[in-house]
């Protein structure tokens, strides 16, 4: 999971402040805060040493994403089963041939456990690596306005999203395939979930010179075409019908596609008639998440779901729906899915469902940050005394934090 791997990242690039900062340069960006870029900008005219110190971590990072890509999903040695290489395909990370089989067909599933025949296929790489490289090349770009930043990623984004040549078709009717079984699913969406980082990063660049007003506009309408699939496609609809964090990611993406080509109203209507109803349905009235905790990695993914839920509370004030806040007919809420995970991370209780893997403590930290903004009436104290060195000298330094 790319927030994971870039969790650092996203804590020295934004400078934190509690109170808005009026600039003219004020950046369109959908999780990012818009008064916290904007401070850390102020903070660096003024040469304070922890954003001097944030941003040359950042820098450090952003150049080591100079040399990366570009990526296109044409590169791929194995044709989809539609003959275009400009589709974009994958095989379902938990599924394996079976030894009793000759040909090991149909695949089986070992949940949680990773087939390293999914890694023969790059483009859900390529993708993960397009979104960490323009996010961290659009914050290196807006702080410092430095011109190789922004090339580099205009270049990436031409190469993905534009020329004929190596652009991706906007639709995943390939996406997470099983052998003997099916060329894709609508699970498959959950492989674009990151696209809330890339957004970001297209919006940071949007005003520099060295990325054409017509390739950004450009991008817009690809990712108009690739929500009108999401809606209206089988594929697409099998996964907005998903019970689990598959058909919360749906909302995530579908939500911040509709943020960013400017279309309010539709993400208006996706919070209120599929996300709203999937807090009914996906918690218990304690705010466990029973779906997530038949899995075999529980905690792993009952946070991974929460995050979810968290990034659609933040897209939410975009359009001034309060999510989390928000309690449904049930008694169900975010604060009450939080609170519920509080004491296992706390080590308070031991946690007793299914966990093959060790336990992603950093993914509810990052979730910790957000709750304390929003419900001061959770005691944090004992996981913070825990985990006192979370975030290290970057601990006012985050992106995920009002």
């Amino acid at each position: 999971m790319i927030r994971k791997l870039y969790a650092l990242l996203l804590l020295a690039a934004v400078m934190l402040t509690r109170s808005a900062f009026a600039a003219e340069d004020t950046p369109q960006t959908l999780l990012l805060k818009p008064a916290v870029l904007q401070h850390g900008k102020q903070l660096l005219a003024q040469h304070d040493p922890a954003a001097k110190q944030a941003l040359a971590s950042l820098l450090k990072d952003a150049d080591k994403a100079l040399g990366h890509g570009p990526y296109s999903v044409v590169y791929k040695s194995k044709l989809p089963p539609s003959g275009d290489k400009h589709d974009y395909m994958s095989v379902g990370p938990y599924w394996w041939p079976d030894s009793s089989k000759p040909d090991g067909l149909p695949y089986i599933r070992k949940d949680g456990e990773i087939n390293p025949e999914r890694y023969a296929v790059k483009d859900l790489d390529f993708h993960n690596a397009l979104c960490k490289d323009i996010y961290l090349l659009g914050l290196a770009w807006y702080y410092t306005g430095q011109s190789k930043y922004a090339a580099h990623a205009a270049k990436l984004l031409h190469t993905w999203f534009i020329d004929p040549a190596t652009r991706m078709n906007p639709h995943l009717n390939y996406g997470q395939a099983i052998p003997g079984i099916t060329e894709g699913r609508g699970i498959g969406l959950i492989d674009t979930h990151n696209v809330t980082s890339l957004l970001d990063g297209i919006q940071l660049l949007k005003d520099a010179p060295e990325l054409p007003a017509a390739d950004y506009k450009a991008i817009r309408e690809w990712y108009t075409q690739f929500l009108q699939w999401m809606r209206t496609s089988p594929i697409g609809l099998d996964e907005a019908d998903e019970k689990n964090n598959h058909g919360t990611w749906y909302d995530v993406q579908a939500v911040a596609i509709a943020l960013f080509t400017g279309q309010h109203d539709l993400a208006a209507e996706i919070l209120t008639k599929n996300t709203q109803p999937r807090i009914d349905n996906q918690l218990g009235e304690d705010g466990s998440q029973p779906h997530e905790l038949a899995r075999t990695l529980s905690w792993n993914y009952s946070q991974f779901n929460l995050n979810a839920f968290f990034e659609l509370a933040r897209l939410a004030e975009h359009i001034d729906i309060d999510l989390w806040h928000y309690v449904s007919p049930g008694k169900k809420s975010l604060k009450k899915a939080f609170t519920w995970l509080l004491p296992y991370a706390e080590k308070v209780k031991p946690w007793e469902h299914k966990q093959i893997k060790p336990m992603d403590i950093d993914g509810y930290l990052r979730l910790a940050k957000q709750a304390e903004q929003h419900y001061p009436d959770i005691d944090l104290t004992s996981l913070w005394k825990q985990y006192k060195d979370y975030g290290g000298s970057s601990a006012l330094l985050t992106g995920y934090t009002d």
